[in-house]
């Protein structure tokens, strides 16, 4: 798999486990102790450890688009409808086990993607 995942905070637990039992590379901000820092710190962070964010956190997806600005760099972020995520943890799980067998995390860099990556 060619894409590592830095879940924030929000994420569910259940998209984060089924990540996991599927062998996807999955770190969370508690897993690492950086679930209280401030969101920039939470991107900046999983840029330096190579990951793209995951997030249903609307606050990321303004902070990728103010950095797409100004034309600062970020790993990238893959921003989740929360409410649904909650709800259908399953949907997310495969959509992310996807990205991660088929994309590279250069295909994230300054870049905020949606998902599902399919209408519902």
């Amino acid at each position: 798999m060619s894409v590592a995942f830095y879940a924030d905070q929000n994420v569910p637990w259940p998209v984060v486990a089924g990540l996991r039992r599927r062998g996807v590379n999955v770190l969370t901000a508690q897993g690492v102790g950086h679930h209280r820092a401030g969101d920039p710190a939470v991107l900046d962070r999983a840029g330096g450890l190579g990951r793209v964010l995951v997030t249903c956190d609307k606050d990321f997806e303004i902070e990728g688009h103010a950095r797409q600005a100004t034309g600062r760099w970020f790993v990238g972020v893959l921003k989740a409808v929360q409410n649904d995520m909650h709800h259908r943890p399953g949907r997310y799980v495969d959509d992310l086990e996807l990205i991660a067998q088929a994309a590279e995390p250069v295909d994230y860099e300054n870049r905020v993607e949606y998902l599902p990556l399919r209408p519902p």
